[in-house]
């Protein structure tokens, strides 16, 4: 059975004030509001084209309801039906707010010459991510010169329990909103968390020891990545990170050099005063 809303673990941990959301305690929530943002955020699940009734399975919701909250959404530009699928897909006013907010992300604009020498000099794909819920978002990704391979396209989520921006992230946050985040992974993973939070335990020793964290064929069996936390002047939290085939970058040279490099160009990006 799908989540509700009130019950959904991404859901609690969705604000970035560090207090759990909870909608039925929230005289201010509005409950329409949240749901129509539900609906669009279905679309980020996978599937490009959806049906109401594979809206109402994802997010939960009652079919009538997607059907009308799909419905202003078409009217408002921000979704078009296919007329042959009877289907939905996102379209050009999700790109508009999505655009606003990395063509004004000052960061990303800094630290762009960086991570290109960064990618150069090491050979790895360097990418800039944000925290989105129970995931990490990339919002700029920077390549070795000729190189295809590891080629993350802005927009794209990573799970935060299992790669090294998500452990950059969980482990420069306050204890508070660890905390949060760990209930929130409890619920989500159930059975398979043991292992997940072992992960980031050990990913809290490394950074604490080093100033980093690793990813060695968690999130993907054949990388390996390194993340380190940027604290931006306004308070936020984001992570960079450096990835590459493990047939090219080993653990041992990863670990040894190249994450420490990455913990000194965090640094320096911070110092630029972002």
């Amino acid at each position: 059975m799908a989540r509700t809303k009130q019950n959904s673990p991404e859901l609690r941990v969705a604000s970035g004030d560090g207090e759990p959301v909870k909608p039925e305690k929230d005289r201010k929530f509005v409950e329409a509001l949240s749901r129509g943002l539900d609906v669009l955020r279905a679309f980020s699940q996978g599937s490009v084209i959806l049906g109401n009734q594979d809206i109402a399975r994802i997010t939960g919701l009652p079919k009538p309801t997607v059907s009308r909250m799909t419905y202003t959404l078409t009217k408002l530009g921000y979704l078009s039906y296919n007329t042959q699928l009877e289907k939905y897909q996102l379209s050009s006013g999700v790109l508009a707010l999505g655009y606003a907010y990395v063509s004004n992300l000052k960061v990303r604009q800094l630290a762009k010459p960086y991570m290109d020498e960064f990618a150069r000099q090491t050979n790895m794909s360097v990418g800039l991510t944000c925290r989105d819920r129970l995931h990490m978002i990339y919002v700029e990704n920077r390549l070795p010169p000729e190189a295809s391979l590891l080629r993350m396209e802005i927009g794209l989520k990573l799970p935060m329990a299992t790669t090294s921006a998500g452990r950059a992230y969980y482990c420069a946050i306050s204890d508070k909103a660890r905390t949060m985040i760990d209930e929130a992974m409890a619920d989500k993973y159930g059975e398979a968390w043991p292992e997940k939070k072992e992960g980031l335990e050990q990913a809290m020793k490394d950074y604490k020891e080093h100033g980093f964290c690793l990813s060695l064929g968690e999130w993907d069996r054949n990388i390996n990545s390194a993340g380190v936390p940027i604290h931006l002047q306004d308070g936020t939290i984001m992570a960079l990170t450096c990835a590459a085939p493990s047939y090219l970058v080993s653990a041992e040279k990863l670990r040894g050099s190249i994450a420490h490099q990455l913990a000194m160009l965090a640094g320096d990006i911070e110092s630029l005063g972002v």
